[in-house]
């Protein structure tokens, strides 16, 4: 169960001018010693007051709260797991920051923090202690790499850099001809919809190969503000997909899985993959039975339409691609 704590009495001042201001939102983080807790666990407890805002303070097993408040249980041994089962550092790594797992594509953590951290992240054992990419080292092992036709900018979250830092990425990136996608790996459409200005917006569309994946994991989450982002991203010509982690006791039942999915649809994110939770170290409370992801796949294969419908999978490390479920 995650930690009973108040409200911020600040979150109730939301028509304040400076809460649409992104770099105020990354200034004014909910954190630990603002809701009196100990930092207990090596990941952070950081979140946007916008993200922070959407949640019912008042009920501890609320979905969003969940997802950013620290819990107990993750500090409790976990012998099966470790915090990088897939390699992303170390000598398995091509570079600081930069991992090939697939032959077509290419990781670069762009950024080593994020405005949010979720408490089921992949990395939330390596951000402290990790080096963002370089570019030049990163377009040099493209060129090196021919068949490489996918870059993924991920982090943290590559949304966090200043607008001139992130073009310069996209722009160097748009202008090798071997590439046909550079994906956007960000949180930001769902805890930081202001971050999409209609200048940022206008600059990646223009390069015409960017693709805008994000993680949706609740339906709450796509607010009228996070909705009003998404449509201006698409409205742009900017494709959008969504991977979704399944968490325990927050979307791994079928009527929130399958409101997520139809919410998706409507509003132009397709939604790509829902995630088992990765077998990493500190989230033992948020892993599902193994009956429940093919349950889910069943029900969502049977009520919505293939547009509507993400493949189910597991990213189980030394795979050569995921393994649907």
């Amino acid at each position: 169960m995650s930690l009973s704590v108040k409200r911020p009495a600040r979150l109730n001042r939301l028509a304040e001018p400076q809460w649409e201001d992104w770099h105020w939102q990354l200034a004014h983080p909910i954190t630990a010693e603002e809701l009196g807790l100990p930092e207990s666990t090596p990941f952070p407890l950081r979140a946007t007051p916008y993200y922070a805002s959407l949640a019912d303070w008042n009920n501890p097993e609320d979905p969003i709260l969940r997802q950013f408040l620290p819990d107990p249980r993750e500090a409790l041994p976990d012998p099966a797991y470790g915090p990088d089962p897939f390699g992303e550092t170390g000598a398995a790594a091509l570079a600081p920051g930069i991992k090939q797992r697939f032959p077509d594509r290419i990781l670069a953590m762009v950024s080593i923090t994020c405005s949010t951290y979720c408490r089921h992240c992949t990395r939330r054992g390596l951000l402290a202690e990790a080096r963002p990419a370089n570019l030049e080292t990163l377009l040099n092992l493209l060129r090196s790499r021919p068949g490489v036709r996918e870059v993924l900018l991920s982090g943290g979250d590559p949304l966090i850099l200043p607008d001139e830092t992130l073009l310069r990425w996209v722009d160097a990136l748009a202008a090798l001809p071997q590439l046909d996608a550079i994906r956007l790996c960000t949180r930001t459409p769902a805890v930081l919809p202001m971050r999409w200005t209609p200048a940022l917006i206008d600059r990646l569309a223009a390069s015409r190969r960017v693709w805008v994946q994000t993680q949706f994991n609740h339906p709450r989450e796509l607010s009228p503000r996070a909705i009003q982002t998404i449509q201006a991203i698409a409205d742009r010509g900017l494709p959008l997909s969504n991977q979704s982690v399944l968490l325990k006791g927050i979307n791994d039942d079928p009527a929130t899985q399958t409101r997520l999915c139809a919410l998706l649809q409507r509003h132009r994110i397709r939604p790509y993959y829902l995630f088992d939770c990765d077998p990493i170290a500190g989230i033992s409370h948020f892993r599902c039975p193994p009956s429940t992801a093919p349950r889910l796949r069943e029900h969502l294969l049977a009520h919505l339409g293939g547009l509507a419908c993400p493949r189910v999978v597991r990213d189980l490390p030394g795979a050569p691609h995921k393994t649907d479920v």
